[in-house]
């Protein structure tokens, strides 16, 4: 019954989580408000807020996991290993969980494990009772990344289509900052959406070959149609715009899907990341799984988005496999699977 503590600090999230088992006892999150006021994420107000938080989550997470226990010397002793993001992410706030890690694995002497973090969002999938079997398809969509995954086994997943250019949550975010609205945009348009006509406007789907996607030439359409509008057209259809934005990239992650479903024989169907936090993909997924006959799987809201709850899930399977990682080991910012 391995003991794990985890740690995520790939980009403006810091989080630490304990797993005993494959069960997760805690996953805290301390989210970064500093960027907001500059539309996107600093890479080196991240790391510096990183350094600021990650001594106190790692505290919360080990005192929830371990309550009976009254100091933080005696949880430690409870860990049978160390896990970490190591890719992809920005360098600055990879290296202070990286370095935080190792040095808890050198002082413990406690194995360490390197977790490449889409990997993890693939299997955050299995955390919980109800979760996909043996092989699944994970459409994978976040803010840097649009991929679809054939996982065959926890640790044999495979990139079957990526995107060539912008991820779907890029679009969302360059949209909405097209449309006025404060960063982070996306959660915003889906918001707004709920309340348009998802049919109000057409925008540019891209037919790009296989199961790869491009969302380029959406946001171009997106940006060439409101510079043909008029003033105050923008707050008078924002519902509608909103809408038909986020339609038009469900759509083109849902036509792909179903194709990889055709091609792969899978129809054990997941989504995962950021973006598969925002309620119109969520509602469009369960609805294609009822009308092709799909077992769908979606993660809870609190395992969508950056948090250590799935790498501690990922470690899990890596610490049976004993795959462990040397001091040596390094973060990446960019890293193939």
């Amino acid at each position: 019954m391995p003991t794990i503590l985890a740690i995520e600090s790939s980009c403006d999230e810091t989080s630490a989580a304990v797993c005993v088992d494959g069960q997760i006892l805690s996953n805290f999150i301390a989210n970064q408000t500093v960027h907001e006021q500059y539309g996107g994420v600093v890479p080196e107000l991240a790391s510096r807020a990183h350094m600021q938080h990650i001594v106190p989550v790692v505290d919360a997470a080990l005192a929830q996991a371990f309550p009976t226990l009254q100091t933080p010397g005696e949880r430690l002793q409870k860990l049978d290993a160390i896990a970490f993001t190591q890719a992809p992410g920005l360098i600055g706030s990879l290296l202070v969980g990286t370095q935080f890690a190792k040095s808890l694995s050198l002082s413990l002497n406690r194995p360490l494990i390197a977790v490449h973090h889409m990997q993890a969002h693939v299997l955050a999938n299995l955390i919980g009772e109800e979760r996909p079997t043996f092989p699944f398809l994970c459409l994978t969509v976040s803010g840097g990344h649009t991929q679809i995954v054939l996982a065959r086994s926890p640790l044999d997943l495979e990139v079957i289509g990526e995107t060539i250019d912008d991820a779907a949550g890029e679009a969302f975010d360059k949209s909405a900052k097209l449309l006025g609205l404060p960063y982070p945009g996306g959660p915003l348009i889906d918001k707004y959406a709920q309340e348009g006509n998802p049919l109000a406007f057409k925008f540019a789907e891209p037919q790009i070959p296989e199961l790869n996607f491009s969302f380029s030439g959406l946001k171009t359409s997106v940006l060439y149609f409101l510079q043909k509008q008029e003033p105050g057209f923008i707050q008078e259809n924002l519902a509608d715009i909103c809408a038909s934005v986020q339609h038009t990239i469900i759509s083109i992650l849902l036509r792909k899907l179903k194709k990889a479903v055709q091609q792969t024989g899978v129809r054990q169907v997941c989504i995962a990341g950021g973006v598969s936090a925002n309620s119109g993909l969520r509602k469009a997924l369960q609805e294609a799984g009822a009308k092709h006959g799909w077992k769908t799987f979606i993660p809870k809201f609190e395992y969508c988005t950056d948090n250590a709850a799935m790498i501690a899930i990922t470690a899990y399977h890596k610490y049976q496999a004993g795959q462990f990682s040397e001091l040596s080991v390094g973060p990446t910012a960019r890293a193939e699977w």
